[in-house]
C-alpha cells in the first residue's frame, strides 16, 4: 500500500522541483509544492545561481516580487533555519511549463544582512529590492542604486521588522511636511 502512494507522489512531483533537486541538492534546505505552486528554501551563497537556472534553463522569465519575512517571532522557524531572522522570498512565473509559479525562499542573518542582487537577471527587481532594503534594511550587494524608495532619505529605522512599534517612533509628530 505504502509502496502504491510513493508511485503516485512520484508521479504527480513538479518536473522543476525534480530538476532543482538533481542539480541543486546540496543547497537546497526544504522543498514544498501544491497543486500549482511550488516552494524551495536555498542557502544564500547557492541563491543567485538558482535563480540564474530557474531563469536561463527552465524559463521563470517573470520576477514578480521580491521582498522579506521578518522570522524573529517564530522561534520554530529561527531554529529550522540556523537563526536566520529573516527569509527574502522571490515570487517567479513562466509561461511555459506545468508549474507555473515558484517561490524561492533564501534565509539571511541579521549579523550578515547582504544578499547578491538579481537586477541582471530581471530589471524589475531594482524597484523591489529598493523596496525590500527599505522597509527591512536588507542590503542587495551589486545593486545599482540601492536607496530608499518609499521612506525619506533621514528616516531611522525598518517600519516592516517586527521590532518596529506599532505606532512609531514619533514620525508623525516630528516629520516635515514641508520638504
Amino acid at each position: 500500500m505504502n509502496e502504491e502512494k510513493e508511485e503516485i507522489i512520484e508521479e504527480t512531483q513538479p518536473l522543476v522541483l525534480e530538476k532543482l533537486r538533481e542539480k541543486f541538492s546540496d543547497a537546497l534546505l526544504a522543498d514544498s509544492e501544491t497543486s500549482d505552486d511550488v516552494f524551495v528554501v536555498v542557502s544564500k551563497e547557492s541563491s543567485y545561481t538558482l535563480l540564474e537556472y530557474l531563469k536561463t534553463d527552465l524559463a521563470y522569465s517573470f520576477l514578480v516580487d521580491v521582498t522579506a519575512v521578518d522570522n524573529s517571532q517564530l522561534e520554530s522557524e529561527l531554529m529550522q533555519y540556523d537563526y536566520a531572522r529573516f527569509m527574502v522570498v522571490y515570487q517567479l512565473y513562466t509561461f511555459e511549463g506545468e508549474t507555473s509559479r515558484i517561490r524561492v525562499k533564501v534565509p539571511v542573518s541579521e549579523k550578515d544582512l547582504k544578499i547578491q542582487s538579481v537586477t541582471e537577471l530581471w530589471k524589475a527587481a531594482n524597484w523591489l529590492e529598493r523596496e525590500t532594503y527599505d522597509m527591512f534594511g536588507i542590503d542587495f550587494e551589486g545593486h545599482p542604486d540601492l536607496r530608499r524608495i518609499l521612506m525619506p532619505d533621514d528616516f531611522e529605522g525598518h517600519p516592516l521588522r517586527k521590532d518596529y512599534p506599532l505606532r512609531g517612533r514619533g514620525e508623525r509628530e516630528s516629520f516635515n511636511f514641508d520638504k
